[in-house]
């Protein structure tokens, strides 16, 4: 038993777990207001894995610690082509928008608002993006999830095609 406990943190270890933002939202009873938060956290592998989750709790720790298990629980597979992303791409959810594009070595990641801790954990290294639509950042990083699902290596788009 202790050996599994042991993998399982090791496994845990390795991966990059960032806080995208935290919310308080206050509920307004009898005896004053009631605050409760919300946490979206990225949680990835930096070779191609990555996931988000949300979160809520009445504390700060307990709201991140259940965004970060929702995250694990909710991991996918990322194709890049080498550091970068293969191809241009778009991404859509609710009010956000998001366009991004692969970049050349050593560039860097040019983005901001939620894309840049969703790329940095899924382990691009060199992009470019914008976020068209709204700022709000929980749509910001489901849209770079469906931006991110839409990618497809050169193989499988030569494969589509035949």
């Amino acid at each position: 038993m202790a050996e599994k406990f042991s993998r399982r943190d090791e496994q845990q270890s390795d991966m990059i777990e960032h806080v995208v933002f935290v919310n308080r939202c206050a509920k307004v009873v009898k005896g004053g207001r009631r605050f409760s938060f919300s946490a979206v956290v990225v949680v990835g592998d930096g070779e191609g894995h990555v996931g988000f989750g949300f979160g809520k709790a009445n504390e700060v720790s307990d709201a991140i610690r259940k965004g970060g298990d929702a995250a694990r629980k909710n991991m996918m597979s990322v194709k890049l082509s080498g550091k970068t992303i293969p191809h241009e791409v778009t991404g859509v959810c609710d009010g956000g928008r998001v366009l991004l594009k692969p970049a050349p070595d050593g560039t860097g990641l040019i983005v901001g608002g939620g894309m840049r801790p969703l790329l940095e954990a899924a382990g691009v290294r060199d992009a470019v993006g914008k976020s068209l639509g709204s700022k709000n950042r929980l749509n910001v990083v489901k849209a770079t999830v469906d931006a991110l699902n839409q990618l497809r290596s050169a193989d499988e788009i030569a494969a589509a095609r035949a």
